[in-house]
């Protein structure tokens, strides 16, 4: 019974540490200018902790068949307890994730709108290779 509680307690710590990038990963999403580097280092967080949940879960559900329990662990106060932390625990990232892929999807058609306007307005300034093309801008001759 002691490996299927320390694992849980690791689940628990885990889902945590989960919990506080993706309060952080929030935090990025609402600031004015979104940071990509953070951002991206909170992504790759974010990835290392989903997959120690992964390979935990898979740990769990290997001592219970070893241990012949299974969850909720009602006759077990201790697991039965930790269990239930687990479960209300990850119904509340699954929601903070969610939202945040709902900001992230924000910020991206905004860029796309963004990118859209600008790719309009500068046909006329720059080439397909990225380079200045001289020409005129309201009468104008313009080179760079």
């Amino acid at each position: 019974m002691e490996n299927l509680a320390q694992l849980l307690d690791s689940l628990l710590e885990t889902l945590n540490a989960l919990d506080r990038v993706l309060t952080e990963e929030h935090h990025l999403l609402c600031s004015g200018q979104l940071p990509g580097v953070a951002l991206q280092r909170v992504t790759d967080v974010k990835s290392q902790l989903l997959a120690t949940v992964n390979y935990l879960e898979q740990q769990r559900l290997e001592r219970e068949r070893a241990q012949k329990q299974q969850a909720p662990y009602s006759a077990h106060p201790r697991l039965a307890d930790a269990w239930q932390q687990v479960q209300l625990l990850s119904q509340k990232l699954r929601e903070k994730n969610q939202h945040n892929g709902l900001l992230l999807n924000q910020q991206l058609d905004h860029n796309a709108q963004a990118l859209a306007i600008l790719g309009k307005n500068n046909k006329s300034l720059y080439g397909p290779d990225g380079q200045s093309r001289s020409g005129s801008l309201l009468g104008r001759k313009i080179g760079v």
